[in-house]
């Protein structure tokens, strides 16, 4: 595998040509808008298959996984023309392996909004561990508002994914609600309610685990958080269901404001089972522009998580998206538009857009003037910003990376991921 970052005048089969790997691969990796234009400093994921099989009529996915010791999920990663299907036709030809050597093992896991394309649901799914529809929410009676998720659990059950239950404070006008937090963590009968609803819809539909996500609680209601985790897994752990609860990016356990303060990591930590970190949104719609996860900050966070929570139950986040804020910016008067990684680099080439990397932040920026004149600056991820917080993965130890969100096609990552690491399946792991 290797990271080719585009110079002046070069072109997709020029690459291609110069690296002897058929065009129709790189643009499968790397999905560009517009094969027959690059931006001067886009990252391009180079893959070298090893080894090839050709479809006879009598082959099946299963029976080529079987006969070459593979699972059909590594058969669907190693070929993203598949999609996640397993329609094949004679003649065709798969990739059995590539020469690139697994660096790390881990699970992976990505939230999706049940509105997701099937398609790129079905084509990423074989990548995950865990899936996880989002979300459940929950009356102040501690009742469950439902979700429309049989078809995501249906999915990912079909591309070998465990599906996880999850659950917030989210309300309907998109906020987390601190006064419903303080409810369901002061009143036991809320909680009694809530907990026995939990468990009919983690039995009902088959799913494998629960994520808790309480956002913006209270400080006076950390150590109240703390308690319902710990009963939460007392109570879900002897049926097979672990728990998982999602941590707000902090460095310190005194760190100040209401998004850190509900968040005592170290109770947190011993609760559940796992934890997620929650490391993006340093650069974010309102504040100004920079990376939306640099790496000296995950780094950190992730460092003061390993000082009270074991690495092999850290999740490490990672953002799915970008954001291109208006330059000069405002603080108050303008915001960022949140965008795919894929759109960002098409801006780039849209606009004649130099695409330039921060060593500090380990993060793909750009700046590029529109139609009428106003000036944007674009921070995004890519192929080289992923591998470097996949490295986190590996030099800490960690459980595994956790995505937010799939709703935003990413072809390179997932390729990448598939290259460097040995991916958990949730059936034998």
């Amino acid at each position: 595998m290797v990271i080719h970052i585009v110079a002046p005048g070069e072109t997709l089969s020029g690459i291609a040509g110069q690296y002897g790997v058929p065009l129709s691969q790189l643009i499968l990796d790397n999905a560009p808008a517009d094969p027959d234009r690059l931006a001067v400093g886009q990252a391009l994921l180079i893959q070298f298959p090893a080894e090839f099989y050709t479809v006879r009529s009598c082959d099946t996915l299963a029976s080529i996984a079987l006969a070459h010791g593979l699972s059909v999920r590594a058969l669907w990663r190693n070929n993203p023309a598949l999609g996640g299907s397993s329609v094949l036709y004679p003649g065709q030809r798969l990739v059995l392996s590539y020469r690139q050597q697994k660096e790390l093992r881990l699970s992976v896991c990505a939230y999706t909004y049940p509105s997701i394309d099937q398609q790129l649901l079905r084509s990423t799914v074989p990548f995950l561990t865990d899936t996880i529809p989002f979300t459940y929410g929950i009356t102040p009676q501690g009742d469950l508002v439902y979700l429309n998720d049989l078809s995501v659990i249906s999915m990912a059950q079909a591309g070998g994914s465990a599906p996880r239950m999850h659950l917030s404070t989210l309300t309907k006008d998109g906020n987390f609600s601190d006064e419903l937090a303080h409810i369901v963590l002061t009143d036991r009968a809320v909680q009694n309610r809530l907990i026995a609803r939990i468990l009919t819809v983690l039995s009902a539909r088959d799913y494998r685990s629960l994520d808790v996500d309480f956002e913006y609680i209270s400080a006076q209601d950390a150590g109240a958080y703390a308690d319902f985790i710990r009963r939460l897994a007392q109570r879900l752990n002897p049926l097979g269901y672990p728990v998982c609860v999602a941590l707000a990016p902090k460095t310190a356990p005194d760190q100040k404001g209401q998004l850190y303060e509900g968040h005592d990591y170290a109770a947190l930590g011993q609760a559940a089972n796992e934890v997620f970190l929650m490391t993006y949104e340093w650069g974010y719609t309102y504040g100004p522009p920079m990376a939306v996860a640099p790496l000296p900050q995950v780094r950190r966070v992730v460092e003061y998580a390993l000082s009270v929570i074991p690495a092999e139950k850290i999740w490490l986040g990672i953002p799915n998206y970008g954001y291109s804020w208006p330059v000069p910016f405002r603080q108050g008067e303008m915001k960022a538009q949140s965008i795919s990684n894929q759109y960002a680099v098409s801006l780039a080439v849209g606009y004649g857009a130099q695409i330039r990397y921060s060593e500090q932040d380990q993060a793909p920026y750009f700046r590029y003037t529109d139609e009428s004149g106003l000036t944007h600056e674009v921070w995004f991820e890519d192929v080289r910003s992923i591998r470097a917080k996949l490295m986190l993965v590996k030099e800490y130890g960690l459980r595994g990376a956790g995505y937010w969100n799939l709703m935003r096609p990413f072809a390179q990552n997932w390729q990448l991921l598939n290259a460097l690491c040995e991916i958990r399946d949730p059936l034998f792991d």
